[in-house]
């Protein structure tokens, strides 16, 4: 089977518009979720991670004055930009393209028009970026909830070791909006502080905005990291609540495994979903535990981005290469007391530990899990 690797990375978030600038501050313990008032959003103040909008808008018109793209579109641009100027990858036939999101221009909606109502569709979206770049080839959507931007990575190596494509330039982003703000306000399941993944005093989950990117490919030149295992289950178990027993979660880490040939004591890190809220961090803790991988370390990284949605598989993909190219396991910040019945191992505080192989983690409304296996070149 064809080998797939990572060979470039980029995120656009609240702490910094690159991944250098997001690792300085999470090494420094830097949070991105604040408290908000703004009666736009929620008619309450609420707390989030959100871009500050004259940040965004001059960093995008360093490389275009074109004013007709959306305020998510922006973002995406801008993730994927340096990633496409810098590969000397051509944008052939050859050459795919998935943008991953969970909600997309739903602010669009807003404007009550057919104009607007066109400009939400999700394929009008992915064109838009696609087109700013000129790609060759029609754009692949994936919107599976919040598992979208890791499920991204896996279409994306599926589609390489199927010979379709040698390079498949990868998006993902999401925005904070008020449909989203009142969506997760109506299941009761934001938190009034910012967020504790795994903790006893977890009261739900904080909501963010970001973007990020990568390039898969068949090459190996400059390669980061190599996709070693993939898989992704529904557990069909309730619509916006998850198998009681992470059955879902656990046959995806479980096929991931397989596929990636390894020995799961292999695995020196998880990069988990972690949202805080009670069903999610108590299904993950069953799942990971029924695989016996309750002793390696584990964070979440809502606690500086809060829940970025069809973003946070991939953005903390990002974050997590990082992780595992500087041998450093960042905090699960937030994390006070462990809150889930079964024991799991917390990062409490940034450690420097060798990391050869990590498993990232996501799941989502509907019922979907995945579950990627990525080894570090050396």
């Amino acid at each position: 089977m064809k080998e797939v690797y990572i060979t470039a990375t980029n995120c656009i978030t609240p702490l910094g518009f690159d991944v250098e600038s997001n690792i300085d501050a999470i090494v420094n313990g830097k949070t991105g979720i604040q408290k908000h008032e703004d009666s736009s959003l929620m008619p309450m103040p609420f707390y989030a991670s959100i871009l500050n909008n004259e940040k965004l808008n001059s960093e995008f018109e360093k490389i275009s004055a074109d004013k007709k793209y959306s305020r998510l579109e922006k973002m995406m641009i801008l993730a994927l930009e340096p990633i496409i100027k810098n590969s000397g990858v051509q944008l052939s036939s050859k050459t795919g393209f998935i943008l991953s999101t969970t909600k997309g221009n739903i602010t669009a909606l807003q404007d009550n028009s057919e104009t607007s109502f066109q400009n939400a569709h999700l394929d009008v979206l992915a064109k838009n970026v696609a087109d700013f770049f000129g790609f060759k080839i029609q754009p692949i959507v994936v919107s599976n909830a919040c598992v979208s931007g890791i499920l991204a990575i896996s279409v994306a190596k599926r589609l390489i070791q199927s010979e379709l494509y040698d390079h498949v330039f990868v998006i993902a982003g999401d925005e904070v909006s008020e449909f989203v703000l009142s969506g997760f306000n109506a299941f009761q399941a934001m938190s009034d502080l910012p967020c504790k993944p795994y903790s006893l005093n977890r009261t739900g989950v904080s909501l963010g905005e970001a973007t990020a990117a990568v390039l898969v490919s068949a090459e190996a030149k400059n390669a980061k990291i190599k996709v070693i295992g993939d898989s992704s289950i529904n557990d069909a178990n309730h619509i916006s609540g998850p198998s009681r027993t992470g059955e879902g979660l656990f046959r995806s880490i479980q096929n991931a495994i397989k596929e990636a040939q390894i020995n799961s004591d292999k695995i020196d890190y998880i990069s988990a979903h972690g949202t805080a809220t009670p069903f999610n961090d108590e299904m993950e803790a069953i799942a990971i535990n029924r695989l016996g991988l309750q002793n390696v370390p584990i964070n979440s990284l809502k606690g500086f981005y809060g829940h970025t949605l069809g973003a946070s598989g991939l953005l903390e993909t990002v974050i997590a290469i990082e992780s595992a190219n500087q041998n450093m396991l960042f905090e699960s910040k937030g994390f006070d007391e462990i809150g889930v019945s079964e024991s799991i191992n917390i990062i409490a505080k940034n450690e420097m530990r060798n990391i050869d192989y990590f498993l990232k983690t996501a799941s989502g409304f509907g019922g979907c899990n995945t579950a990627v296996i990525f080894e570090k070149i050396k």
